[in-house]
C-alpha cells in the first residue's frame, strides 16, 4: 500500500504526538528507563498500525451453480454466512465456502442465516459443519412444503441444528454481527412495518405493477436483510417472490437506497419496484442453466442509475444479449472452477468488486 506525501506527513506527526502524550503519563523517575521508552514506542507503533490497516467489509459471492451462499466478513472479523448451497456433488459447495473463508482469513462462521428451506440454500449445512464451526443459526421458522425431496434436506437441516443455537427471525430483528448493522426486512411472508432510518419515501416505480399469482411456498417466506457499514448498504432478499418484493417496496420504499443488490431468486423475473432502491451495482448468483432469466436480467439492467451488473455464471439461456460483459462474469464455462466474486466495501460508501478468474477489478467511488 502506498500513501501520498500528505498522508505520510500526517502519520509521522500523529506518531510523534501519540509518543509524547504517552510519555507525559509516565512518572518522571521512570523516563530514564530505556525499557520504558522502547515499550512506549512499541505501543504507539502497534496502535498506529492497527488503525492504518483496519479491515474493510468483505463479501464473497460463492458459486453454488444456481443456489446461494454469501459470506460476509465484518471489519471486526465476525462473520455472517447467508445460505450454504446444495448438499450434493460430494460436498462441492461446502468446499467452496471453506475456500472463500480461507481467503478471508475466516476460521469460524459466527452467524448462519438460512433464508428459506430449499435444497439450494440449506442443503449444504451438514457438509459445512464438517469444515467450519458455526455459532448461531437463524431461519424463518418451520417449512411449509412437504415434497419428498424438500423434506430430505429440511429434515437433514433440523437434525444438524437440533442441539445447537437456532433462532427464528421475524421482520425487524437484527443479527448482531459486530461492526455491522444487519436488519431482517422480510421473513415468513411478512415485511417490516416501519421503514428503516432514512427510508419511507413514495416509490414512483410502483405505478402500473400488477400482482402475480400469489405464492405461499418457501420462496415467499425468504428472510431478506439489509447489511450496512457506515454509508455502504447491501440488500439480499433471498428468493423473495414478486408480490412480497412489491409489498416491501410499494407504495413506500421501506428499505431506502442501496449500493449493492443481490438479484432475487438467482436472476428470476422481478418487478420494477426494485428501481426505488436505486442500486449502483447488481450481482446475479445464477448458474449456467439455472437463473439468469433474460426477462429478469433486462429488468435489473434497466434500473435507473445502475452502473454495472456482475454474474457468477454466463447464463446459457441469455446468449450474448442478456449476459454481463465477460470481465464481470466469474465463470464463463458450464464446467468451471467455481470462482467467487469478492466485494470490498468501506464506511464512506465506496467499494470494489474483484473477479479472481481474470484478476479484473473495478472500484466504485463514494458518492
Amino acid at each position: 500500500m502506498f500513501w501520498s506525501r500528505a498522508t505520510r506527513l500526517y502519520t509521522r506527526n500523529a506518531l510523534i504526538y501519540m509518543y509524547d502524550t504517552l510519555l507525559e503519563s509516565v512518572p518522571a523517575t521512570a523516563l530514564g528507563s530505556n525499557v520504558m521508552r522502547k515499550g512506549a514506542l512499541f505501543l504507539v507503533v502497534a496502535l498506529a498500525g492497527s488503525a492504518m490497516f483496519a479491515r474493510n467489509l468483505e463479501i464473497f459471492f460463492i458459486d453454488t451453480e444456481g443456489g446461494q451462499s454469501t459470506l460476509i466478513v465484518s471489519p471486526s472479523g465476525q462473520t455472517l454466512l447467508i445460505d450454504a448451497g446444495y448438499s450434493d456433488y460430494s460436498g462441492r459447495d461446502a468446499d467452496r465456502i471453506a475456500d472463500a473463508a480461507k481467503v478471508g482469513h475466516v476460521k469460524r462462521i459466527d452467524y448462519l442465516l438460512i433464508t428459506h428451506h430449499h435444497s439450494d440454500h440449506e442443503g449444504g449445512v451438514p457438509n459445512l459443519l464438517e469444515r467450519l464451526p458455526v455459532g448461531v443459526f437463524f431461519d424463518p421458522g418451520p417449512s411449509v412444503e412437504t415434497s419428498a425431496e424438500h423434506q430430505r434436506t429440511y429434515e437433514a437441516y433440523l437434525e444438524t441444528v437440533k442441539d445447537r443455537d437456532r433462532r427464528i427471525v421475524k421482520p425487524g430483528d437484527t443479527i448482531p454481527v459486530k461492526g455491522l448493522e444487519v436488519t431482517v426486512v422480510t421473513a415468513n411472508g411478512g415485511h417490516i412495518d416501519r421503514p428503516l432510518n432514512g427510508a419511507g419515501q413514495p416509490n414512483p416505480f410502483c405505478a402500473g405493477i400488477e400482482p402475480q399469482k400469489d405464492e405461499n411456498a418457501e420462496n415467499a417466506r425468504s428472510a431478506g436483510v439489509i447489511v450496512e457499514l457506515g454509508k455502504f448498504r447491501f440488500a439480499d432478499f433471498g428468493d423473495l417472490t414478486w408480490n412480497k418484493e412489491v409489498a416491501l417496496l410499494c407504495p413506500e420504499n421501506h428499505v431506502g437506497k442501496v449500493d449493492l443488490y443481490l438479484i432475487s431468486h438467482h436472476g428470476g423475473e422481478g418487478s420494477k419496484a426494485i428501481y426505488g432502491m436505486a442500486p449502483r451495482v447488481a450481482i446475479m448468483n445464477n448458474g449456467p442453466r439455472k437463473g439468469g432469466d433474460p426477462a429478469g436480467w433486462k429488468t435489473v439492467k434497466g434500473s435507473p442509475g445502475l452502473e454495472d451488473l456482475w454474474q457468477l455464471h454466463f447464463a446459457i439461456a441469455g446468449g450474448s444479449a442478456t449476459n454481463a460483459p465477460d470481465p464481470m462474469i466469474a465463470n464463463l464455462e458450464e464446467r468451471c472452477a467455481g470462482n467467487y466474486l469478492k466485494v470490498t466495501a468501506q464506511e464512506n460508501g465506496s467499494f470494489e468488486i474483484f473477479n479472481p478468474r481474470n484478476k479484473y477489478s473495478k472500484t466504485y467511488p463514494a458518492k
